[in-house]
């Protein structure tokens, strides 16, 4: 075929079906080319595209991403044909033109030229990429009577046009109306069920399903991971590596459950999971790594995160993978490192995106890097070319906010184009708590009643101010409120993994296996600490009740409670990394640097905000938080 081509185009006129031959020949060939060599002899010569040649030139052209001349050929076409109205919406799905395939496809309808089951499957997915189900439902009307809705592969482009509208409803009951359903249709259903959280219909179909393959089950544990389940996506995880499972992880599979040891903290398990990877071939994939270093860094191990990131090959790393370190960076409150790797990164030739400014200001807050914070912000769009989104301007308002610039952040708020959320007036708040700014805290947290009107820590925090005041009144008042709308306070909770086990703990508790020996040792730590210097804050036990009950209460908060656990139960030298679903207050803060230095352990607390590294006796965050 190719000498045919290569032939003098100058020789006589090729029959049209010779023409087909050769442009079908050039499809994927990357040969545009000689493509558009063959499409000038056909001109030179007079020899008008029917509508098998402007079909194969149609994919000819797309194959090869010249979109336009696909589109040139196909307008220009006087012999349309099914198989070339075809081609073409085959050629505009793949590229992402969804609108005009929607177009193209009515046209062809209009004309009288059926679809086929090679039409449908890029129709309903040019439907579910605009999230049109009024349009997908349209088009399923159309060939209800034509039987095609019963092709096992329209049928299927069918449930996941629901499913990706939102109708799982209208997706079930055709699934259940399929004659024959492949393992896509299964897989497309569970995803669904698992995007909306309804993960208890997805097991049901997962435990159906007569064959499973490599994207059933990443599709459950990917989804367990993404609706909270962590434990419940491991445990899937492990049948895989089971010795009898007919499918074994992949990439993708690895990248998916990486997020559940990260949301649970689970280093020791994240650290097999990385040896398995690293066993199967799997670890030098540039997603497996930016997973790797994200669970890393989540789980508190900053170390082995940027191993992860300095092992991928420069060319390779993408804006994610520097993104992701920038993130772990911040989020640990290592500023000045993230700063670092910000340059790096453009150095490598990088473009920086949302994402990349949102963890550079969320690290320049959390280290007091105000100056250098301020002048990345203002140089976002001039520079960057990045736009100022909401995110941003909540780390500014944080930024300045912590350094106590108060009126600044409060000015910035009120200069937003955008209107200011809950994000932004909880810095704002936490700020005014900080440094103790009524006035401030008040205006934020008026604004947060309306936000977030559930939200039980705002009451708390404009609550504790009055009540350090001896506002009590207010502090009266705001409980009544907050009993009117019945909103209940989050209990604080904690928890740290020991021997491959999450072992949780809640303020107060006295239900662990080992509560007495943990309490005994509570009991006993006061004395110790206050010998290296400690003086309780029992503001952060604001109650009308006396100073020693208020000691008491500190005592007993969740993240003591594991410290304590894991001081009981690891040998000397053994880093202690806790989880808690709040924020650590100021007095355990205090507490756990004395403790770190006693007992001469590293500790690592994970809250709401951020990690905070305790070691002999001073804390990562050099007390800015």
């Amino acid at each position: 075929m190719l000498k045919i081509i290569l032939q003098p185009l100058y020789q006589n006129s090729f029959p049209p079906s010779t023409y087909a031959s050769i442009f079908q020949f050039l499809v994927g060939k990357n040969f545009v080319k000689l493509g558009q060599q063959v499409h000038a002899h056909m001109a030179v010569r007079g020899v008008s595209p029917n509508g098998l040649v402007a079909a194969k030139m149609v994919a000819m052209y797309a194959s090869s991403g010249e979109i336009d001349s696909a589109s040139y050929i196909f307008d220009s076409a006087t012999e349309p044909s099914s198989l070339l109205y075809n081609a073409m919406i085959r050629a505009l799905t793949l590229y992402g033109i969804t609108k005009r395939t929607i177009e193209i496809f009515f046209q062809m309808h209009s004309l009288g030229f059926r679809g086929d089951n090679f039409t449908f499957p890029f129709v309903f997915k040019s439907c579910a990429d605009l999230s049109d189900v009024w349009c997908g439902k349209c088009v399923h009307s159309l060939i209800l009577r034509s039987g095609f809705v019963f092709d096992m592969y329209v049928g299927t482009s069918l449930v996941d046009m629901y499913v990706k509208c939102g109708d799982l409803i209208d997706a079930r009951k055709l699934f259940d109306e399929m004659p024959v359903r492949d393992v896509s249709a299964w897989n497309v259903l569970i995803a669904g069920y698992m995007k909306d959280g309804l993960f208890k219909d997805a097991e049901e179909l997962f435990e159906e399903m007569p064959i499973r393959n490599i994207v059933s089950w990443t599709a459950m544990i990917s989804g367990y991971a993404q609706n909270g389940l962590a434990d419940e996506s491991l445990q899937l995880f492990d049948k895989m590596l089971d010795p009898d499972s007919e499918v074994r992880p992949n990439w993708v599979t690895v990248m998916s459950v990486l997020p559940a040891c990260a949301h649970s903290a689970a280093l020791d398990r994240g650290k097999k999971i990385h040896s398995f990877a690293r066993e199967a071939g799997l670890e030098k994939n540039p997603s497996v790594q930016t997973a790797l270093i994200a669970m890393y860094a989540k789980c508190g191990s900053l170390v082995d995160a940027r191993l992860c990131f300095d092992q991928i090959n420069p060319r390779e790393k993408k804006l994610v993978a520097w993104n992701t370190m920038i993130t772990a960076y911040a989020s640990h409150g290592f500023g000045r490192e993230a700063v670092s790797t910000f340059e790096d990164m453009l150095r490598a030739g990088i473009q920086p995106d949302k994402i990349t400014f949102t963890g550079l200001l969320s690290g320049c807050s959390h280290s007091g890097l105000v100056d250098v914070g301020l002048r990345y912000f203002d140089c976002m769009s001039l520079v960057y070319f990045v736009e100022k989104g909401h995110d941003h301007y909540a780390c500014v308002v944080d930024l300045l906010g912590r350094a106590g610039r108060l009126v600044e952040a409060y000015n910035l708020i009120s200069q937003m184009p955008m209107a200011a959320g809950p994000s932004i007036w909880g810095s704002l708040l936490a700020a005014g708590r900080s440094h103790r700014n009524l006035e401030i805290a008040e205006l934020a947290a008026k604004k947060l009643f309306i936000l977030e009107p559930d939200n039980s820590g705002n009451y708390i925090v404009l609550s504790n101010m009055y009540a350090e005041a001896g506002m009590w009144e207010e502090v009266t008042h705001l409980r009544i409120q907050q009993k009117s709308r019945r909103i209940m306070k989050s209990p604080g909770c904690s928890w740290i993994e020991f021997d491959g086990k999450a072992h949780l703990f809640l303020g107060g508790d006295t239900s662990h296996p080992q509560a007495e020996q943990i309490y005994l040792f509570l009991e006993a730590l006061p004395a110790k600490i206050k010998a290296a210097g400690y003086m309780p804050d029992t503001t952060f036990a604001l109650h009308d009740v006396s100073e020693e009950e208020k000691e008491q209460n500190l005592s007993s908060h969740s993240e003591r409670l594991a410290i304590a656990f894991g001081i009981l139960n690891t040998s000397p030298g053994t880093v202690l990394r806790v989880t808690k679903n709040l924020r650590i207050c100021g007095d355990c803060h205090t507490a756990i640097k004395l403790v770190s230095k006693i007992y001469e352990r590293e500790i690592i607390v994970r809250d709401v905000n951020r990690f905070h590294h305790f070691k002999d006796g001073s804390c990562s965050c050099r007390d800015y938080w």
